[in-house]
């Protein structure tokens, strides 16, 4: 159960909130990416992901704020809080603080030394499973994530993060094989389910994939 109603409704409400985020994401994207001329690191690339949403029309008409480096609390037993981290975007949707959408962010196909590294393998347990231990979106029924692929082979960037998954389904709590969603524009989109291993309870992970070439 989470802390706001019925699961079902909220779940429901998220991916509605995903998909209208990931609309806003693709119209910046271009200029985003005119921003760099080599290879960027990932925070560089979501700091300036972040400062152009802020600046977009429907992104500040559609969503209560748009946070990077967002630290969620958690709770001591005797009420004291403390910083669980720093998730790369958090989407508010209204004044509630513990109410937000969670994207971790993380590159994949990165050149180096001539070759590419597919990194898929950070990406589930750097990246993934933060949602799975409930360090980020406790409580809440999804987390998500957005893969910045930096040679811009979508499909095989897809295809490794799969194995990468398959490779730790027990680590990471897989209730359910990833599940392909429908695309927007070059963005590929899959959702997995799991089990979270302090709470036992379900989150859903959307995945989003962006070209970044």
């Amino acid at each position: 159960m989470t802390a706001f109603g019925n699961p079902a409704e909220w779940a429901k409400k998220f991916r509605s909130f995903d998909v209208q985020f990931l609309e806003c994401v693709t119209a910046v994207w271009p200029e985003c990416l005119s921003r760099f001329q080599n290879q960027p690191l990932e925070d560089e690339i979501t700091t300036n992901l972040v400062d152009l949403l802020g600046k977009n029309p429907l992104a500040r008409r559609m969503f209560h704020w748009i946070e990077y480096q967002y630290e969620p609390f958690g709770r001591e037993s005797g009420g004291k809080v403390y910083s669980k981290g720093k998730i790369d975007i958090a989407v508010f949707l209204d004044r509630e603080r513990e109410r937000y959408l969670a994207y971790e962010c993380k590159r994949l196909n990165v050149k180096s030394n001539g070759g590419t590294k597919s990194l898929s393998a950070q990406y589930v347990m750097e990246g993934m499973n933060r949602f799975v231990t409930e360090q980020y979106a406790e409580n809440l029924p999804v987390g998500c994530m957005l893969g910045y692929v930096m040679n811009g082979k979508v499909s095989v960037a897809q295809s490794k993060v799969y194995v990468a998954i398959g490779d730790n389904r027990n680590r990471i709590g897989l209730a359910m094989d990833p599940v392909e969603e429908e695309p927007l524009g070059g963005v590929k989109r899959f959702s997995s389910r799991h089990i979270r291993t302090g709470s036992g309870t379900e989150i859903e992970i959307r995945h989003a994939l962006l070209p970044f070439s």
